[in-house]
């Protein structure tokens, strides 16, 4: 059974857009072991496509169906929303982290690949992984 994993949408974001290939590289080989995606992080690959990439109506549709059908997507309701706020309280985490590493707990998802929070940190049973590192 391969281990259950959710990408950060920054991670995400340098397989879309011309950020250097190494990155992009890395990136690749991180998403293709993923499984999980929520929401929220496709909005915001989403939104920073359309700003920074000037992707058509037509390219997002295209890659939200490639998403779906590839991985298992969470929707953000209430309950993540109050997971969320209780580790914003234990763990000093930003409103858009909190509800990423809620996601990737009540996913059941043993690694969270970030860029954007604490390298090796266990978040009760999710280890936050920056792949760059």
């Amino acid at each position: 059974m391969s281990v259950r994993s959710f990408v950060d949408s920054n991670i995400w974001l340098y397989t879309f857009m011309d950020q250097g290939e190494e990155k992009r590289e890395k990136a690749l080989e991180v998403i293709s072991k993923a499984n999980i995606i929520s929401t929220q992080v496709i909005n915001e690959v989403c939104t920073n496509l359309i700003r920074k990439a000037a992707y058509t109506e037509a390219e997002i549709q295209q890659t939200i169906n490639n998403i779906k059908i590839q991985y298992e997507v969470v929707p953000i309701g209430i309950e993540l929303c109050l997971d969320a706020s209780k580790l914003r309280a234990s763990y000093s985490l930003s409103y858009w982290d909190s509800l990423i590493v809620a996601t990737a707990n009540d996913s059941g998802c043993e690694i969270l690949y970030s860029e954007d929070m604490q390298h090796n940190q266990l978040i009760e049973n999710t280890r936050i992984i920056n792949p760059f590192v």
